[in-house]
């Protein structure tokens, strides 16, 4: 069968051309919305009188077939028939005849594509959502059991101050509800509908195209048909909401690298997450959060990708606009798998109590503390921190611990210290005390538990 837009051309396409300009090697993933999409227009099509009831009727049994065959893998798509629109419509062809051929009326593959889009990524960013509160669910699980687990805090990378390990674990349950709050929110934007938009101007023929959206389940209809068919920026706006997310990935990815070391030996993941060394037996590594932080630059660049692509096209619709589906497909698929892998990873993860709490006391983390232990007596905080410096180097010149001086040795520095510096300095006060709101103290760390359990829809 000749292309089905060919009746205007004396040539057959060249073959490298066919090739290099044809979709349907990635857009077949659409099939399913494709066909969905057609069946509320042809139905909306006989309702409105455009084509016969029963030509509507037959059409839409056609879809349904071929959606059959597609879903058990009987189906070969045709690059000289360009993208997945063009495939089914051809199929169809087959399958009723030239009935098939109405199919089109009224609209046009820019409308078209641009709402297969929008199903797809509505139902893709629903999973997503799902998926991003299984790994909420395993953080909390990790928090629960820890709560009164010690870890050192931590900036630039130096030992700070003694915190919950459940508070800082449940850092990224906040990082990630936000995340989902994004994701949630821009369902607001991919909610509308550009069917009927047809190729830019709209069509002669008297449409519905609140019936269309209504049945396809959008809440709104693009008011211009120009921007209906040439906006993107419900896939941008995807694309930048997954950028923050696996960023938040990458950054608990590569603690979960480090806690994972031998250097630090906070946390033991479990050997279904890890592999080993083709050469070094004893190894085990890291390599699913090493992946999952390495996935970060791919999802960043097809978000770079489309942005340029953008930045320079009049309305309405471009070819330059097929590439818009490989980065977002892409990073749908790449969010699935990490987000998959990290709630169970999570799960099973082993927390070395043993040694986090015997990492909080073998620094001086607990020097903030014994600053406003003095500033609490009356001395100026300026001044107090400057005699805890002093104490400081003094004990690390000792090769000793502030909870292995003596009352004595203390004294030398302030008079201000009494006998009980040594109950304020043990770890467990230390984080006990900080007890303002999201703060890291045991009690408050349970509210924020409670707190977070409570945003669960499940």
């Amino acid at each position: 069968m000749s292309k089905l837009w060919g009746g205007r051309f004396t040539k057959q396409t060249d073959e490298l051309v066919e090739e290099y300009t044809a979709s349907i090697s990635f857009d077949k993933k659409l099939a399913a919305f494709d066909i969905e999409g057609s069946k509320a227009h042809v139905r909306m099509l006989g309702n409105q009188g455009i084509i016969p009831t029963e030509e509507a009727r037959e059409i839409g049994e056609g879809l349904d077939k071929i959606l059959s065959r597609i879903e058990r893998g009987e189906v070969e798509y045709s690059v000289a028939d360009e993208d997945i629109h063009m495939n089914i419509e051809h199929m169809l062809i087959d399958e009723i005849g030239p009935v098939g051929g109405k199919l089109h009326t009224g609209r046009s593959r820019n409308d078209q594509v641009a709402t297969d889009m929008h199903l797809y990524l509505r139902e893709k960013t629903k999973k997503l959502i799902e998926l991003v509160e299984t790994v909420q669910q395993a953080i909390v699980g990790q928090a629960g059991s820890n709560v009164e687990t010690m870890i050192p805090g931590y900036t630039h990378l130096q030992r700070a101050q003694p915190i919950s390990f459940a508070h800082h674990i449940l850092a990224y349950f906040w990082m990630f509800e936000r995340d989902k709050e994004r994701l949630q929110d821009s369902l607001k934007r991919v909610n509308w509908s550009p069917l009927g938009a047809a190729a830019l101007a709209g069509t002669t023929y008297p449409i519905n195209r609140r019936e269309t959206a209504e049945a396809l389940g959008f809440e709104k209809v693009y008011p211009n048909s120009l921007d209906a068919v040439s906006d993107r920026d419900f896939i941008l706006e995807f694309l930048s909401d997954a950028s923050i997310l696996i960023m938040h990935i990458s950054r608990l990815s590569e603690e979960l690298v480090m806690w994972s070391s031998e250097e630090f030996r906070f946390v033991e993941l479990d050997d279904a997450f890890c592999t080993g060394s083709s050469i070094m037996p004893q190894k085990k590594n890291p390599d699913v959060p090493e992946l999952l932080r390495g996935k970060t630059g791919r999802i960043y660049g097809n978000l770079m990708g489309l942005l340029t692509l953008l930045k320079g096209l009049p309305l309405a619709y471009n070819k330059d606009m097929q590439e818009d589906k490989e980065g977002m497909f892409d990073t749908v698929e790449t969010l699935e798998g990490a987000l998959s892998l990290l709630a169970p990873m999570l799960e099973t993860m082993e927390v070395n109590k043993h040694r986090t709490d015997s990492s909080v006391k073998s620094d001086y983390s607990n020097a903030t503390d014994m600053a406003d232990y003095l500033a609490v007596k009356g001395l100026p905080f300026r001044e107090a921190h400057e005699i805890i410096g002093k104490i400081v180097l003094y004990a690390i010149q000792e090769e000793k611990y502030l909870l292995d001086l003596k009352l004595e040795e203390f004294k030398e520095f302030s008079e201000l210290i009494d006998e009980d510096i040594f109950e304020k300095l043990a770890p467990d006060q230390v984080i006990a005390a900080r007890k303002s709101e999201g703060g890291t103290g045991f009690d408050q760390v349970r509210e924020q538990l409670k707190a977070a359990e409570e945003h669960l829809s499940f």
